[in-house]
């Protein structure tokens, strides 16, 4: 047994036998990616029993001691976040197309290191007398929910050869395969969205409007410079600032209007989450943290991706006609960070303000620094960038900041409408 692989046989069962392939292998990416398909070797060692009987059950164990493509020169991929599966193709005295599925389990890969993968197993039950070989076929690089799908360019020979025995006149049907896979479960959900509750009331507040409570931002059209994993990207996007008077200070709803985007991968529950530093101006300075919660559900492939309303408390640190207008945006998942920053502000909300203790810092305050805090910054979000035809932003979202890796792969999400 290699790699710690176990061989389950029938009683009559003989010694394993191990023995390796080595195939030219074609990869591709994710059709989303637009990257071109990947050539290499693969080398498989095949683990099964030299002999058998008819009626047993054999399990089989395919070990890569190389993979066909490296990891690219882009991003890390995490321990624990790669698992294949394959099929084992059985012939001769008996045929069958033989399931085979690793554990997640790897070591972290470094950008540019050989991808390492797990031992894949399948299970097979002989049904006839005679040779029975073993020769690996397509496999398939699973992580973050995408798949690379890797298939010989060449006729690959067996890998490994079972001796069946037993009395020829059991029935000679259909071969039974048991594959020793677990069920890729994908969750239907409904794409989490939060609700815009459009308050009443003009951008700028004046002192002859001391009782209102509620203002409501222009919407304005953001150019974005965003700084991601694999380089610098350019989006527009339209943004709107409400705010609601809670005693001294604001309750502060930072919207993206159009914002939204087709996810091309399923994506985990609580694993993106975006945040903004509000920009202010006029009477006052500093900046004001808003962010929005991460995703509730599991998102589908193909379901729209949602930017929530980004939320915060602004404390006004100077008394006087204070501006609002968005600022840089800043969208974490799975350990990285996609960061966009306004190449253009404009005001998007004027408040008439009273300086608060504690509050941002004000242009003619002496005694007062730093910025006005939304809320604790957490990890997770959405991200990506370029703009399209319409000015708005084509993707605020790759997962995993701007790139899911796959031995090779990366993917990008596409534009979708939201509707308020």
């Amino acid at each position: 047994m290699l790699g710690g692989a176990g061989i389950l046989v029938g009683v009559a069962a003989g010694p394993a036998q191990a023995a390796e392939v080595s195939y030219a292998t074609r990869c591709v990416p994710p059709a989303a990616s637009g990257l071109d398909p990947v050539e290499g070797t693969t080398k498989v060692e095949i683990t099964a029993p030299a002999t058998a009987h008819v009626g047993d059950e054999v399990t089989v164990v395919w070990k890569f001691t190389q993979a066909a493509s490296k990891n690219p020169d882009l991003i890390d991929l995490p321990a624990n976040s790669v698992q294949p599966s394959g099929t084992l193709k059985a012939a001769g005295a008996q045929t069958a197309d033989l399931a085979m599925q690793g554990p997640r389990e790897n070591p972290a890969i470094p950008k540019g290191g050989a991808m390492v993968l797990s031992d894949m197993k399948g299970t097979l039950k002989l049904t006839t007398p005679g040779e029975v070989t073993l020769t690996p076929d397509a496999y398939s690089i699973n992580a973050f929910s995408t798949d690379t799908k890797c298939a010989p360019t060449q006729t690959v020979g067996p890998a490994a050869t079972i001796e069946v025995t037993g009395s020829s006149t059991r029935p000679s049907s259909t071969p039974t395969t048991t594959p020793s896979t677990t069920p890729s479960t994908t969750p239907t959900t409904t794409p989490s969205t939060t609700p815009s509750t459009q308050p009443t009331g003009s951008s700028s507040a004046s002192p002859s409007d001391s009782g209102q409570t509620d203002f409501t931002g222009k919407e304005v059209s953001v150019p974005y410079a965003c700084k991601t994993p694999i380089g610098d990207k350019n989006a527009t996007s339209p943004v709107q600032i409400d705010a609601k008077k809670n005693g001294g200070s604001f309750d502060l709803t930072v919207q993206f209007k159009k914002s939204v985007m087709d996810s091309p991968a399923d994506i985990p529950a609580d694993s993106v989450k975006p945040s903004m530093e509000v920009a202010l101006g006029g009477s006052d300075k500093g900046t004001v943290h808003v962010e929005g919660p991460t995703n509730s559900q599991a998102i589908k492939s193909g379901d729209p991706i949602e930017i929530p309303d980004l939320t915060g408390t602004y404390k006004p640190g100077a008394s006087g006609q204070s501006t609002l207008s968005p600022g840089v945006l800043t969208i974490k998942a799975l350990g990285t960070t996609t960061t966009c920053t306004p190449t253009k502000s404009e005001v998007s909300l004027t408040l008439d303000t009273t300086q608060q203790a504690g509050g941002a810092s004000g242009g003619d305050s002496s005694g007062s620094s730093g910025s006005s805090s939304g809320g604790t910054s957490s990890s997770g979000g959405l991200a990506q960038t370029g703009a399209d035809d319409h000015g708005t932003l084509r993707a605020l979202g790759l997962v995993a900041g701007t790139v899911i890796l796959l031995g090779g792969a990366i993917f990008t999400f596409m534009p979708h409408r939201r509707t308020r």
